[in-house]
């Protein structure tokens, strides 16, 4: 087969889709909706950056570069594409992004229904998560039918409800956008931006590229090019979806103030929407939207990171690799969501904009003519800064450090990075020129010799 159907393609768009949308891409847009208040626009349109549009561009990155995020990162350094690669799949894998699914989905799907007695025991979240990491064992367990489990199944159950409780939300509004939180005053854009990253979704793309990539080339699908556009039709099916979600939970958010009040969570308020709009009958629409939406993503990271250990260690099969991430990440979820965001917030604040440089650099690989010289200076300008960044995001005292990063632009904004980078890019690729300018002249002054 030459190439993917017109309902294959959609379905595979489909199955992106859910893929990405986490429970985490539920709750921050309404969080950020009630804090952005008027500006809420504009800080919706930083988080659509990171949010869609980056995620978009690194599943066709992945899908450039052959597949894989590997091959994507050994354009810097072979030794770099092994630590950035294994780092980024444990990160969004067992130690964070898989155990945070099945303890948003406990917190949001099945707490409301519990008494307060119930829950002063751990074991409710014990049982639940058994049930979760179990379903999500038996649907990873065969990844060839991951497109019609989740791309035809779960995907349009998930669309029909939050597309019930936006339009909803819309038709009969809670209230009237007011006011401003003082993080959104002045920098709302940039406020937006950052607020995306707490989706995870560029990380995620990259580690999902391989699954997307996968699906297609098991339908007889091989030439490059065309795996390259049915991956961008796919990701502009998902990122519209996404788009249109984000919009609506933004709006919802932002309307909802005057009903509901200034709430610490976007789970708090979208439980407050639900069952404003609908009673009791929202309630539940929302647990089965985020019970859902965590199982998609659930599966969908522990597929791609089980083919990615199958590939570093072949000597374990892919049910056992599976097996043990369930095992693992039932065992992390279980410490609970509070204690796995504090353990992972600043690795993610640290690692996501060296995501984002080598993804940018990916598609201007041509331009300066792949040298690693250019990835290597990018990378450590926007490392520097970034690994402060994360840092801060501890109970670290970095006083003296931040003062003098004070001085660099945007910094303030938490997009200090942008700046270092370019320059370091521009200092590899200076140097990457005189390098291989003085590379020649050596050879042509032996073979003259």
């Amino acid at each position: 087969m030459n190439t993917l159907s017109t309902k294959e393609t959609i379905a595979l768009g489909l199955m992106t889709f859910a893929l990405f949308l986490g429970a985490g891409n539920l709750i921050f847009p309404p969080a950020m909706g009630q804090a952005a208040g008027e500006n809420v626009w504009v800080s919706t349109l930083g988080f659509l950056i990171t949010g869609v549009g980056l995620p978009l561009l690194a599943i066709i990155a992945i899908a450039r570069a052959g597949g894989n995020l590997q091959s994507l990162s050994n354009r810097v350094h072979p030794l770099f594409g092994v630590i950035f690669t294994l780092t980024m799949y444990l990160a969004i894998g067992p130690f964070f992004g898989i155990p945070r699914t099945g303890t948003v989905a406990y917190e949001i799907g099945a707490v409301p229904f519990l008494s307060p007695s119930v829950l002063t025991s751990s074991m409710p979240l014990f049982l639940y998560t058994v049930i979760f990491f179990g379903l999500t064992f038996w649907l990873a367990l065969n990844p060839t039918k991951l497109v019609d489990r989740v791309g035809k199944l779960l995907t349009p159950i998930l669309l029909l409800i939050i597309t019930v409780l936006a339009v909803k939300g819309i038709v009969t509004p809670l209230g009237s956008i007011e006011g401003v939180a003082p993080a959104y005053e002045t920098a709302p854009f940039f406020k937006g931006f950052l607020d995306g990253y707490l989706t995870m979704d560029t990380i995620a793309a990259l580690v999902f590229g391989i699954v997307i990539v996968s699906r297609i080339t098991e339908r007889g699908v091989t030439d490059k090019n065309v795996i390259t556009s049915i991956t961008v039709k796919a990701g502009l099916i998902a990122g519209t979806g996404l788009a249109l979600v984000y919009l609506a939970l933004a709006y919802l958010g932002a309307s909802s103030v005057s009903t509901l009040g200034m709430l610490d969570n976007g789970g708090a308020i979208l439980s407050g929407t639900a069952n404003e709009l609908f009673g009791l009958l929202g309630t539940v629409l929302l647990a089965v939207v985020i019970t859902v939406a965590c199982l998609t993503t659930s599966v969908g990271l522990v597929s791609a990171c089980g083919e990615y250990f199958v590939k570093l260690m072949p000597k374990l099969s892919y049910p056992m690799i599976v097996a043990i991430l369930c095992v693992f990440s039932l065992t992390m979820a279980n410490m609970g969501l509070a204690q796995l965001i504090s353990f992972s917030l600043p690795v993610l604040i640290a690692i996501y904009p060296i995501a984002i440089v080598l993804i940018v650099l990916s598609f201007l690989h041509k331009a300066f003519k792949g040298m690693p010289q250019v990835y290597g200076g990018a990378l450590i300008g926007a490392g520097v800064v970034s690994i402060v960044d994360g840092l801060n995001a501890t109970s670290l005292q970095l006083g003296f450090i931040n003062s003098v990063y004070s001085y660099i632009p945007l910094f303030a904004e938490g997009v200090g990075w942008l700046l270092p980078a370019i320059i370091g890019a521009i200092i590899g690729y200076l140097y990457g020129i005189t390098k291989r300018n003085h590379t020649n002249e050596s050879s042509s002054y032996h073979n003259a010799s």
